[in-house]
Parts: C-alpha cells; sequence; structure tokens
C-alpha cells in the first residue's frame, strides 16, 4: 500500500535507483526480446546502461526538490543513451522533467501529466514512429493514468496499480501491432524494459527496499551477471567485490542504503544485497579504495577482490592484436572546413575507414551501440568546421542525432545503417562542394547500396515466413531476415539471387572475425563465377558474430 501523497527528490532518486536495479537485473530476459533471433538482441542492456547513466548523475549531489532530481535524471540519461531504446528512454526522462520544472513536490496528478509529456515528447523524437513498441507502451500508460488521477487526484497507490496493469495489458497486446514480434512470439523488448522500471518505481513507494526488490528478482531469474567481455568500454575500470559482516553497533538499515547511494555517485554496476547480519557488495568504480573505505563505515570488509578491468582486456587484446602506431592528439591538427566520425566495429572496417579520411573512429555498432556522449566526444576531438557523422547502424541513429543537437558547431548525421553503407558515403565525399551538398551526395551514395549479411540464429524462431532452428545460418537482406540453412555456402548463394541485380557492376564481401582469409576468398571467387558482369572484391572487416557483410552497387 502506497502511503505517500507527493514525490520530492530524494524519493524520486530512490525511485529511479529502484527501476535501474530492476532493469539491470532482468537485463539478459529484455534482450532475448529482440524480434530477430541474431546474436546482437541489446535492447535490455542499452536500457539499462542508459538509466545507470541517469542514476550516476541523480547520484552526483543531494537533490531534495523533485524538479532537480528530474533534471539530473534527464542530463544523464541523455549523455548515457545507446540505441534506439535508449534515446526513447532519455526522452521519456526529459519530457517528464520538462513537465515538473519549478515543483519541489510532485503530486499524483502532476506525475501523470508528467509521464504524458514524456511520452509525447519521445514520440516526436522519433520520425516515423511505429505502434506496438516502447513508445506505445509509455502513451497508454500515461493515458491510463491520467484518466485515473481524475478519480482518485491524491492516491499514488491508485496510480500505480493502474500503471503497472495498464502496462502489462499493452505489452501483451504488442504482438498484434507489429507482425514481427508475433511472427517471433514475443513481446516488445522496449516496452518490456519500460514496464521493468516503473516496476521498480511501484516498489519504491510502496515501502520496500532495494534489496528486497532485488532479492525477489534474484528468486525469479538467477544471481548477478557480471559479464566484463560483454562490455566494450570501462567507464570506471575497476572491478571491486567483497562482503561486509560483524557490522558496527550503531549500524541501521538506513545506514546500507546510504553506502548504496555512495557506491553509485563513484561507479556503476552497483549491487548492495544483505541485511545487518551480511551485505554482498559489488561496484565498477575509478575509486576501489574509497568503495572499501565507505564499506567499512559499516562493518569488517571480508574476501576483498580488486580488478583493473581494463588493464585485463589491455592484456588479452595485446596476445590477439599486434599493436597498432597510436595517433596524434587531435588538437595538433589545424581546424578546417570538413570533418568524418564513423561508428565501426572491426579492424578491418575502421582501416578502411581511416584510409577513406575518417577523422575519429568511434567503437561500435551491432554488438554495443555507442552513447550521444561517446559520439559527441568523438564529434569534439575532430577540428573542423563541420562534422559529417555515419552511424552505421539503424540502432544508433538517434543517438547520432542527440549528439549533433548537443555540439557546439554544425553536424550532418548521414543516416547510414551498416558500416557499407558508410563506406560507400564516405566515398562520395567531395572537398571542393558545400557541407549542404556533401551531405545530400553521401546520402545518396548510401542508400544505393544494397546489401546481405550472414549470421547464425540464437534460437528457434519463425520470420516473415522463415524458419530457423538455433544454431542456423540466416541471411538477412538489407536487414531483415529472408534466409536460412545449414551451411554459409548454401545462405550466401541464395541471399544473393535476391541482392544482386541487373545493373549491378561492384560486389564486395567483407569477412568476419571468426572467417578466415582463405574461406573468405574461396567465397568471393564462387560468388565471381556466379556473377561475371560484376567485380568482386574481398575485405576483411573483422566484425564480430556476423560471418559476412555483402555489399552490392
Amino acid at each position: 500500500m502506497i502511503q505517500y501523497q507527493a514525490i520530492d527528490g530524494v524519493l524520486l532518486r530512490d525511485m529511479a535507483m529502484a527501476g535501474s536495479a530492476l532493469l539491470e537485473k532482468h537485463r539478459e530476459a529484455v534482450d532475448a526480446l529482440n524480434v530477430f533471433p541474431v546474436p546482437d538482441g541489446d535492447t535490455g542492456t542499452n536500457m539499462s546502461l542508459t538509466m545507470q547513466s541517469a542514476v550516476r548523475e541523480v547520484n552526483s549531489k543531494e537533490f531534495l526538490r523533485a524538479d532537480e532530481a528530474a533534471a539530473a535524471l534527464a542530463k544523464g540519461a541523455l549523455r548515457g543513451a545507446r540505441g534506439n531504446s535508449g534515446v526513447i528512454t532519455s526522452q521519456l526522462l526529459r519530457g517528464f522533467s520538462k513537465a515538473i520544472a519549478g515543483m519541489e513536490r510532485v503530486t499524483p496528478v502532476q506525475f501523470a501529466q508528467a509521464l504524458k509529456a514524456g511520452a509525447d515528447m519521445a514520440y516526436k523524437a522519433v520520425m516515423k514512429p511505429k505502434e506496438g513498441t516502447i513508445l506505445t507502451v509509455a502513451r497508454v500508460i500515461a493515458e491510463d493514468a491520467l484518466k485515473q488521477v481524475r478519480e482518485t487526484p491524491d492516491s499514488y497507490d491508485a496510480l500505480f496499480e493502474v500503471m503497472l496493469r495498464s502496462g502489462e495489458a499493452i505489452l501483451k497486446r504488442t504482438p498484434e501491432m507489429l507482425p514481427p514480434l508475433k511472427q517471433a512470439g514475443v513481446v516488445d523488448s522496449g516496452g518490456s524494459g519500460l514496464l521493468y522500471i516503473y516496476k521498480g518505481y511501484a516498489a519504491i513507494l510502496r515501502g520496500e527496499t532495494i534489496e528486497e526488490m532485488l532479492a525477489q528478482a534474484a528468486a525469479e531469474e538467477g544471481a548477478f551477471a557480471d559479464d566484463h567481455d560483454a562490455i566494450r568500454e570501462f567507464t570506471h575500470a575497476y572491478h571491486v567485490r567483497f562482503i561486509i559482516r560483524n557490522m558496527k553497533d550503531d549500524c541501521t538499515e538506513g545506514d546500507i542504503d546510504s553506502f548504496r547511494r555512495r557506491l553509485n555517485r563513484i561507479g556503476d554496476r552497483v549491487s548492495v544485497e544483505g541485511d545487518l547480519s551480511e551485505v554482498r557488495v559489488h561496484v565498477h568504480t575509478n575509486a576501489p579504495g574509497s568503495a572499501i573505505e565507505f564499506g567499512l563505515e559499516l562493518g569488517e570488509a571480508m574476501d576483498l577482490e580488486v580488478e583493473n578491468m581494463a588493464e585485463t582486456r589491455r592484456r588479452k587484446e595485446a596476445a590477439e592484436h599486434p599493436a597498432e602506431e597510436e595517433e596524434a592528439p587531435a588538437d595538433q591538427t589545424p581546424e578546417k572546413p570538413f570533418g568524418m566520425v564513423a561508428v565501426s566495429l572491426g579492424d578491418g572496417f575502421s582501416k578502411i575507414f581511416r584510409d577513406l579520411g575518417v577523422d575519429c573512429i568511434v567503437e561500435g555498432g551491432q554488438t554495443m551501440n555507442p552513447s550521444t556522449e561517446d559520439i559527441l566526444q568523438a564529434i569534439r576531438r575532430v577540428r573542423a568546421e563541420n562534422v559529417f557523422i555515419f552511424p552505421n547502424n539503424g540502432n544508433v541513429v538517434l543517438a547520432a542525432q542527440q549528439a549533433a543537437e548537443l555540439a557546439e558547431r554544425p553536424v550532418f548525421v548521414i543516416p547510414t545503417k551498416n558500416v557499407a553503407m558508410g563506406i560507400a558515403a564516405a566515398v562520395a565525399f567531395q572537398p571542393e562542394a558545400t557541407a549542404e551538398q556533401n551531405a545530400a551526395r553521401m546520402d545518396e551514395a548510401a542508400q544505393r547500396v544494397k546489401t546481405g549479411t550472414v549470421t547464425y540464429a540464437v534460437r528457434d524462431s519463425e520470420y516473415n515466413g522463415v524458419h530457423m532452428k538455433q544454431g542456423d545460418i540466416i541471411g538477412l537482406h538489407n536487414g531483415k531476415v529472408e534466409y536460412s540453412g545449414t551451411s554459409i555456402r548454401e545462405v550466401v548463394t541464395n541471399m544473393m539471387k535476391a541482392v544482386v541485380g541487373e545493373e549491378d557492376e561492384l560486389i564486395t564481401v567483407y569477412y568476419g572475425a571468426d572467417v578466415s582469409e582463405a574461406d573468405a576468398q574461396a567465397l568471393a571467387q564462387e560468388v565471381a563465377a556466379q556473377y561475371p558482369d560484376c567485380d568482386v572484391e574481398c575485405l576483411r572487416g573483422g566484425q564480430p558474430l556476423y560471418y559476412y557483410l555483402i555489399s552490392v552497387e
């Protein structure tokens, strides 16, 4: 039963922390709802990292006013937004923040109105919004919330009961709105993630502690998982884990909550679980000593484990790849009229972009979408009056556009959906043309590229009439699953019949990290024999998870 009649900054912060923690606990489950059964479903990961960025910002200091806490959440989410789902989440928080500007405490009526303002802003952020997505879930929850507060304007209990019931109901209906969801047998992943956030909000308002909420989630989903290999870039370098026992006589549950907030201020991936008999601690931070000192204020620290994750990865990568020469700092180069930024994942693709004159590479793509802040920092490293960005992934375009809005100079986002389109756009650049002319040329060149990609199915599924079993080789034509088979050669042969047209002249076969050069050259020779009127090139992309990306122009 929710007894609160108004929400202040401290309570809103705790709600956001709980929502973020619950989403992180169910992150893998949300990732698994990806429509395509490909090995890079990352909606849950993107939303979780976005919320963690929001929580870090709201924990940067004590915000007593609701509007100040909401503004901090929006700021953190805006800069930490990853992927389309993360950007939409940031816009939900941004609209909510704007709606409660000037409010020290928020009533149920104002909360419901702010939810609607957030949903409206999220819709505006998407050029072609689709129903059956996180947008629909956010909108319907907000509309039902507004209806409820007309009847019970002073009851947060009634409000959140309706919000969660409405969310569950509309989430179940998303497959009816989007045929791909129905074919895959899943509900919308972004909507599912949003509902976990709101469930976290409700748990705090009902008086549950974050430990109680996470303990229940752990019982449902399993123990906390911390996969360092899945983290593309470490914001915090040190992995710290320890147990606190033999608590001091004056230690209280409130002290444990305060300890968790302090950890959130200095790190992420925070997990503080337990009670006054024992607390298990996990955090990624750049201040491991401080994390341990905070814990010692509660009791005795045992089973201490501190790992420099960045150094561990450097050693691993140094063993796998020869060191490359470091690039000169960007500020040593004179300012020029034009600069280019490309998102790329794979050493081969990154080298191609550099050879084409791209100034800065942002690591990311299929397996980990870069944040708005990552892209913004890349823009700032390029000393140019105008900057062109190639997102090279449909799930990165919104973050790139958000970064462009925050930049202090003209930035042109070329909406490339894969690296092949990005390469075509970079080739189309002409130094003598204006920025606007180049943007148009690049976009036109990118849109002419047709692509086929080859990977494997991570689960049994059906999409667009294509039946897939876990482990099958699958082919995506222009981003849509259209082919399935038991061998790479079989899938490529069938897929190319649809990709290559009579007027096409160039086929480029980019092979991934898990494909040998010999196998790639052999496949390219077969493609060349199949299409003798086309020039066929074979280049290393080095991309993970995807065996081949084949572009046709």
